[in-house]
């Protein structure tokens, strides 16, 4: 073998074994972060892939839903702010298809239509009549698809911090999750995507949360842990690479189809969603924008007392349907 043959070998071994050894550490952080992070609830079955969910608080009393954002889970409402409403109502928390402990059959069903479907479909499996949907970042916008797709069937909107309308703001933040192919979603997820996830986590964190800090026990209590694995970065890639032009065809809508009645809640100083292009432009469709002023983009964790007293006020506010 020439010594050119030999040098080409070495350049092509290199890059393999670094994705080797990318491999082995990613199914060490996941094996890890699955202990760190069990399941916490049950999971009901639809066509298009098993939710994970908790089901708290009287059977009889109004039901909220709690619909997290992009990279989270059900652990962003279970941290504080679910049994601080299930005193009184009946509190569904659950990890948004793909997410969690949720699993969804391809990553074309993160388009916004699609996660509102199986997501309805749960409801009803579930005998959740006339549910106010609490919707948090893109959990917000999950939460307007829903009421847009079944208006009949959803009482009403108390959003935190919502995507309501398209935004490049907080793309430093996600950008990496742009990818537009599912194979090398899946590669990535297996290899590159995780021990990055780790090593950026902090930086990543600061911004999301800005101005506020992150709490210490964020990674098992609020289960930030679940993101390194390799499935919940193929569900954040494909929430991202899927979001357009879905929500710009869902915002279109609005004006002569959304009425569902409700209001937001944005913090002043979000560093994630402008309160005024996402918040405040919601008013023209009947939800009221109230702005929590030095509050960041993680309500439902650094706030969730004041979270608590605006849901129940946009429920007490609500019409009741016939």
């Amino acid at each position: 073998m020439s010594a050119l043959s030999s040098l080409a070998l070495i350049a092509l071994a290199a890059p393999a074994a670094l994705m080797g050894a990318s491999h082995l550490k990613t199914r060490k952080l996941a094996r890890e972060a699955r202990q760190l992070v069990p399941p916490v609830g049950q999971f009901c079955n639809t066509v298009q892939g098993k939710i994970h969910y908790i089901d708290i608080g009287p059977r009889d009393a109004q039901p909220l839903v709690l619909i997290h954002g992009l990279s989270g889970q059900l652990q962003h409402f279970t941290y504080a702010l679910a049994e601080l409403l299930a005193k009184d109502h009946r509190v569904i928390a659950l990890d948004r298809p793909g997410c969690g402990y949720s699993t969804r059959a391809s990553d074309g069903l993160a388009r916004l239509p699609e996660q509102a479907k199986t997501l309805l479909n749960v409801l009803d499996q579930l005998e959740v009549d006339q549910p106010v949907l609490v919707g948090h970042s893109l959990g917000g916008a999950v939460s307007l698809a829903m009421a847009l797709q079944a208006p009949e069937k959803i009482r009403g909107l108390a959003l935190l911090a919502p995507l309501t309308h398209p935004s490049s703001q907080g793309a430093e933040a996600f950008k990496g999750l742009i990818v537009h192919t599912s194979i090398m979603r899946h590669l990535m997820a297996q290899t590159v995507a995780v021990p990055t996830a780790q090593r950026t986590a902090e930086p990543v964190l600061q911004q999301i949360f800005a101005p506020e800090t992150c709490p210490d026990d964020f990674l098992i209590k609020a289960g930030g842990a679940l993101g390194l694995r390799p499935e919940s970065f193929v569900a954040a890639s494909a929430d991202a690479s899927y979001l357009y032009p879905a929500i710009e065809t869902q915002a279109a809508r609005y004006a002569k189809e959304l009425r569902t009645p409700g209001a937001i809640l944005f913090g002043g100083e979000d560093a994630i969603l402008a309160p005024q292009s996402q918040g405040h432009a919601m008013e023209a469709y009947g939800l009221n924008c109230q702005i929590a002023a030095d509050h960041g983009h993680m309500l439902p964790i650094t706030v969730p007392d004041l979270c608590n007293d605006f849901i129940r006020a946009t429920v007490q506010a609500l019409p009741n349907k016939a």
